[in-house]
């Protein structure tokens, strides 16, 4: 892989792994349609660990407050707003964690193809264009119980098939329970530190020892995506509200219509 290609994908992790698009299909398709050569697993675990790195960085006060509400309740008992929240996520984690020890191999083996992405871009896009339209758009996180936590986290179990996109699976829901999307987005992106922290401990756990990683590379990948993932949570949660979700769905769909163009023509 060269530096250009790590540059791009970089980019492209830090970009789409918080907006509704699909960060697993925008590092699959590259390899597929322009024959270029796969990045490697090292990488995918190095450019998710910048993802983490960013979420964290961002979010670093909520969730300090979340932390220590947590740690004051398991003391203490004293239950709080941030405790509670901190609960509703890992109800939310569970069904995805599950979902991807039992049926990652599936995943591998059968749905990583352009003909699966096509079809969950565009799938998945609808269902965000409805939700987002026909939420009521009123609640607030702290209004989250245990029963919305689970249904984001059973949607969120989808987004194991490629092209499905994490957050915009779990936005959709949170959406379509009637979350404010300011509020939707920012559950979205605590659900998603969990997550991004298992998925990448699973990938180093298959990596294992791996000597000759060019470590260079990987850092750079790490902190490109890092950066691009603050710039992209920071300004989608200042322009949100203002632009709501159907940008990204125009573009999903734009990208499955392209996708279907290539099968068609026998391209991928």
């Amino acid at each position: 892989m060269n530096t250009l290609q790590l540059v791009l994908l970089a980019i492209i992790q830090g970009l789409s792994e918080f907006l509704p698009v699909s960060s697993s299909a925008h590092l699959i398709l590259p390899s597929q349609l322009f024959d270029l050569p796969d990045q490697g697993l090292a990488f995918d675990v190095a450019v998710h660990v910048g993802t983490l790195v960013a979420v964290l960085i961002y979010l670093r006060r909520e969730l300090y407050k979340l932390s220590t509400g947590w740690f004051r309740s398991v003391s203490g008992g004293v239950q709080s707003p941030e405790s509670r929240l901190v609960w509703f996520l890992v109800i939310g984690t569970i069904p995805v964690g599950m979902g991807g020890l039992l049926f990652n191999d599936l995943v591998e083996l059968h749905l990583r193809s352009v003909a699966v992405i096509a079809t969950t871009t565009i799938l998945f896009a609808l269902a965000l264009a409805v939700a987002d339209k026909k939420g009521a758009h009123r609640r607030k996180m702290e209004s989250l119980t245990w029963k919305s936590a689970l249904v984001i986290g059973l949607a969120q179990m989808v987004a194991l098939i490629p092209g499905t996109s994490r957050s915009g699976i779990t936005m959709t829901a949170a959406l379509a329970l009637g979350f404010a999307r300011r509020d939707a987005a920012r559950y979205s992106f605590l659900l998603a530190i969990p997550v991004i922290a298992l998925s990448g401990g699973y990938q180093a756990l298959k990596l294992g020892t791996e000597v000759a990683a060019p470590w260079g590379s990987l850092f750079l990948g790490a902190v490109i995506a890092a950066i691009t993932a603050i710039l992209c949570i920071h300004f989608f949660l200042t322009l949100i509200d203002r632009i709501g979700m159907m940008p990204f769905v125009w573009y999903r769909l734009a990208l499955g219509a392209f996708l279907i163009a290539i099968l068609l023509r026998g391209g991928a």
